[in-house]
């Protein structure tokens, strides 16, 4: 449970700090950081491989890249879909 719970607060975090580095915040507030840190952690690791230091199963560098990848196609998304 415990392992479950760190897991997520990593998640949040990685996003929070991709929405940081790039200025856009992903929608949803902090749901939306654990879900975008979790898939972006998907995504590095998919796209970079397992690589650097680690936190509770995910990999930094990785992780935070995908996470910066994954808020930047939905915030692209959004925009053309808010363009009427």
């Amino acid at each position: 449970m415990f392992s479950f719970l760190w897991f997520l607060i990593i998640g949040g975090i990685l996003g929070w700090v991709a929405s940081m580095i790039i200025g856009k915040d992903i929608p949803g507030g902090i749901i939306g950081n654990i879900i975008a840190g979790i898939i972006g952690a998907w995504i590095g690791g998919k796209l970079l491989g397992q690589w650097g230091p680690t936190l509770s199963d995910f990999y930094i560098f990785p992780a935070l890249l995908g996470s910066i990848i994954l808020i930047l196609i939905v915030s692209f998304i959004l925009k053309l879909m808010n363009k009427d």
